[in-house]
């Protein structure tokens, strides 16, 4: 994917011109490996560039600086470069962290992009930590816009995620997604930045709705 390549060695080179480019070039092969393995069916590179659009559109809202932008895009490549729905509570978010570390320390950029970066990715630990800050209330966001999407990319979400636990049960998946969801449906605000709550709240609180009530149906459930 030449495009993904290309926006990852201009985001890599507007925080560091000085990295070096078969450094620059290995890092983006690695994690677009990554992202590409078998076992992934929603967080795959369709939700990287999710991601990517999300952000775009948070930072012509002016809730990111150009910068910021740049800094939040490149989180977004390691924020699940680590997924294995196997693993324990915390453990995906906790190697993708490292990995950022590794590779942002190999291309030698600036340390408080390492820092903001592996700070952006370790939150994505249950969502649930408070954004003190512009830059982690967009990275947050962004990272849920699917909850917003139209209702048909949702429904196949919501499919995607069901495959990737496809050795749990019908019955335990509902249970355990439910858990997963009702604390979002649950918030007074779901999303964290102003342009999100005003353009993405609504439709994600319909489309957790619509989940939910699947979820709590007869167990034979296929979305997730």
């Amino acid at each position: 994917m030449p495009a993904l390549i290309t926006w990852w060695t201009l985001d890599v080179r507007a925080l560091h011109r000085e990295a070096h480019d078969d450094t620059v070039a290995a890092v983006g092969a690695g994690l677009l490996r990554r992202w590409s393995e078998s076992h992934r069916h929603y967080h795959t590179t369709t939700h990287l560039v999710e991601m990517f659009w999300a952000l775009d559109e948070l930072l012509e809202a002016g809730e990111l600086t150009e910068r910021e932008g740049a800094v939040a895009r490149v989180a977004a490549w390691f924020h699940d470069a680590r997924y294995e729905p196997r693993a324990r509570s915390g453990s995906n978010e906790a190697e993708s962290a490292d990995l950022a570390v590794r590779g942002l320390t190999s291309l030698g950029v600036p340390a408080e992009v390492r820092d903001d970066v592996e700070r952006l990715v370790r939150l994505t630990d249950g969502h649930d930590r408070p954004s003190d800050d512009g830059l982690a209330a967009c990275f947050h966001d962004a990272d849920l816009w699917i909850l917003s999407a139209p209702s048909d990319r949702f429904d196949r979400y919501c499919e995607q995620v069901r495959q990737e636990y496809d050795f749990v049960d019908d019955t335990a998946y509902a249970k355990g997604r439910s858990e997963v969801l009702l604390p979002f449906e649950r918030r007074d605000r779901l999303y964290r930045t102003a342009h999100a709550r005003q353009q993405w709240e609504d439709a994600a609180r319909l489309n957790l709705g619509r989940e939910l009530t699947r979820l709590r149906g007869d167990g034979n459930h296929t979305g997730g």
